[in-house]
């Protein structure tokens, strides 16, 4: 049912509407005061945005001042849809729906669409076309929606970086550090804002007389957790992010920077009219699990195409991660495909060079060999073109339709099943335009799809059903590159299930069981995570083609037990839910995958960390967890029946360490 209120355009005080979510706890108020649109969110009465502002710029008309409200929508939304890559295979979503148009100084109407779920806020601007009929199209060039937390709000983020930066001029390429507990007035690192998702943390108000939570997880309920985002960014429009914090109107909508992409293409979108907007996203809870557990990115889209066939997921083995370049020709390859028929994984990924290393007329050899052995080549293409210097090939195969069509005919003939795409140049919508077009075309040919060196996907896993996941994070490869990120690791993997993998699927890269980060496992810096971290996170990062980055001597030098462990990682997921931690400290998950439930956890402290972890719902009778080991020694891995009290476990997390119940 949807019930429509004519408001009198001739009245001079301020009008609002609000939504609340079907338990009415979450509650949107909208209101245009001083022809200044605003909204502003609670949950159980608690502020958790004060008012913010709505509206958008656009060539033909201002939507940001002078605006009243005119007409009010108020419905419901329910749908049940299904997942196929994702941290939840079924959702059955139901949302209360407010749209609220208004008009401005030249009466140009202007609509904001609300949809207000349990924990989730999404919204969206609609254009309609103005009644003369012209204009017919339109560009956006700003938007006005910004996001005002309580003051003292805490925040977890990764800066946006200036382009054309970095190694070869590859930046943008969502690859920064995350940055945890920082307070809300600290400039971003770069002076160009914060990428998506961005996670912040309120301070209790004063009504609570300033307490601080009793548990780092919250669950107190003195402070809200929100997580901002945005989903359903497709060719159509740019890919957005925060800008610095700004103490009169908090953080606002950025769209590109000029310099992206090689300084072609605009900053702005181009849309035709009507037209609807991506969805910006909040989610708000008392505690993370609601962050963790969000699937707001994509209740709100649907998809694009049908898939061609049905995608397999799978784990791959990667040689390139510690082998580095040299291992790309024809040999490696086969001890890399051998290793994955060992293991009983599905692709093996064959990286930069392929082209020249191993040659076209090889690699149909090489492609041939793996299907014998029961393993499928995914294949890595750099996307340039133009957008920056990187120097890997393949290039200029993907870039244009003609290329894509010959190149993945080629693919399919010799039964390559997924491609992975780096190197691409920002958010401006050409870009968005050019991951779209590989999508669709890749689909065309039965051909999975990763990105790397790339932006956040926003609810692809629903709009393109071949794709399969992005990295758009300080990915595994640093872990080798240096010393310090192979320290940072653990901080890495516990800050992502409450931020960039609360959002959307995410290729890290690796399950490292190598002990020294080298070919021989003897030279260069070290691992600073144990091996039952390793295998954890495993269960904690979240993608349906799964790296499980072994090496041909870890068949030889690992436990017996570990492999075995390592050959049934599963990853798709039925269900996700949040047990405990602290982004950056700790984490714990429970997945199920058919029948069969895992819980996880992971520890990012110095110190040794006690948990009692409920498991009585997840019939779990198995352990593998770090032994304590002496002080300074390699900690071993365990394998031992689970012991419950009353359903419950006590479990230790050593330093670096992780733990799989099963």
């Amino acid at each position: 049912m949807v019930l429509t209120l004519l408001l009198s355009a001739l009245t001079a005080e301020a009008r609002e509407a609000a939504v609340a979510s079907p338990d009415g706890k979450l509650v949107v108020t909208v209101n245009d005061t001083g022809g200044q649109p605003t909204y502003d969110v609670t949950l159980d009465g608690q502020q958790a945005l004060r008012p913010s502002r709505l509206g958008l710029n656009a060539d033909y008309a201002d939507f940001t001042r002078d605006m009243s409200i005119v007409t009010v929508e108020q419905g419901r939304m329910e749908k049940s849809y299904k997942m196929r890559q994702t941290k939840q295979s079924a959702r059955d979503y139901v949302a209360n729906t407010l749209m609220v148009t208004f008009r401005n100084d030249k009466g140009l109407p202007f609509s904001v669409r609300f949809q207000v779920s349990n924990n989730d806020v999404a919204f969206r601007y609609i254009l309609p076309r103005p009644e003369k009929d012209n204009p017919k199209c339109a560009v956006i060039r700003s938007e006005a929606t910004s996001f005002l937390l309580p003051d003292n709000t805490m925040t977890f983020l990764t800066p946006q970086i200036t382009p054309m930066t970095g190694w070869e001029r590859t930046k943008p390429s969502y690859e920064e550090d995350y940055v945890a507990d920082v307070p809300m007035n600290t400039p971003s690192k770069f002076g160009q804002g914060y990428t998506f998702p961005c996670l912040f943390k309120t301070s209790p108000s004063p009504s609570q007389g300033g307490k601080t939570n009793s548990s780092p997880s919250g669950r107190s309920g003195e402070a809200l957790w929100l997580l901002i985002s945005e989903t359903g960014v497709d060719g159509s429009y740019v890919g957005s992010h925060l800008s610095d914090y700004q103490a009169d109107r908090g953080y606002t909508i950025a769209f590109p920077q000029e310099g992206e992409n090689n300084g072609i293409g605009s900053p702005f979108a181009g849309v035709p009219l009507p037209y609807a907007t991506p969805w910006r996203t909040i989610t708000v809870g008392a505690t993370l699990k609601p962050v963790v557990e969000t699937t707001v990115a994509y209740d709100v889209v649907g998809p694009k195409y049908e898939p061609s066939q049905d995608y397999q997921a799978g784990r791959y083995t990667w040689s390139w991660l510690i082998w580095q370049d040299n291992s790309i020709n024809y040999d490696d390859q086969v001890r890399f495909i051998d290793l994955a028929a060992r293991m009983g994984y599905e692709y093996c990924l064959v990286d930069n060079w392929w082209d020249k290393n191993i040659g076209r007329d090889r690699m149909e050899q090489l492609s041939a060999y793996a299907q014998s052995k029961g393993v499928s080549l995914l294949l890595w293409y750099n996307s340039n073109g133009f957008e920056n210097d990187a120097p890997q090939t393949p290039r200029d195969c993907l870039s244009t339709a003609m290329a894509r069509d010959r190149e993945m005919a080629w693919l399919k003939k010799i039964g390559v099943k997924g491609i992975k795409v780096d190197f691409f140049g920002g958010d401006k919508q050409v870009t968005m335009q050019l991951y779209e077009d590989i999508l669709y075309d890749a689909n065309r040919y039965g051909l999975q799809v990763v990105f790397h060196g790339c932006t956040l996907p926003r609810g692809w896993e629903v709009m393109y059903p071949n794709f399969v996941a992005s990295e758009a994070v300080l990915a595994s490869e640093n872990v080798y590159f240096s010393e310090s990120h192979a320290r940072s690791e653990a901080f890495e993997l516990t800050m992502h299930p409450f931020c960039r993998n609360a959002v959307a699927s995410m290729d890290w890269g690796g399950v490292i069981m190598n002990k020294r980060l080298s070919k021989d496992n003897k030279g260069r810096h070290r691992r600073y995570t144990t091996d039952a971290f390793e295998m954890a996170s495993a269960f904690i990062n979240q993608t349906a083609v799964q790296c499980v980055a072994l090496q041909p001597n870890n068949l030889h030098e690992l436990p017996e037990a570990e492999l075995d462990f390592l050959r049934r990682l599963p990853t798709t997921w039925d269900e996700t839910r949040f047990i405990d931690g602290y982004p950056g400290r700790y984490v714990v998950l429970a997945r199920r995958s058919g029948s069969q439930w895992y819980v996880a956890g992971l520890n990012a402290g110095k110190e040794p960390l006690t948990l009692t972890v409920d498991l009585a719902d997840y019939g779990v009778n198995r352990l593998m967890n770090d032994t304590a080991g002496k002080k300074g020694m390699e900690k071993e891995v365990a394998f031992t029946p689970l012991m419950l009290k009353s359903g419950k476990a006590k479990i230790v997390l050593q330093p670096n360490g992780g733990f799989v119940a099963y």
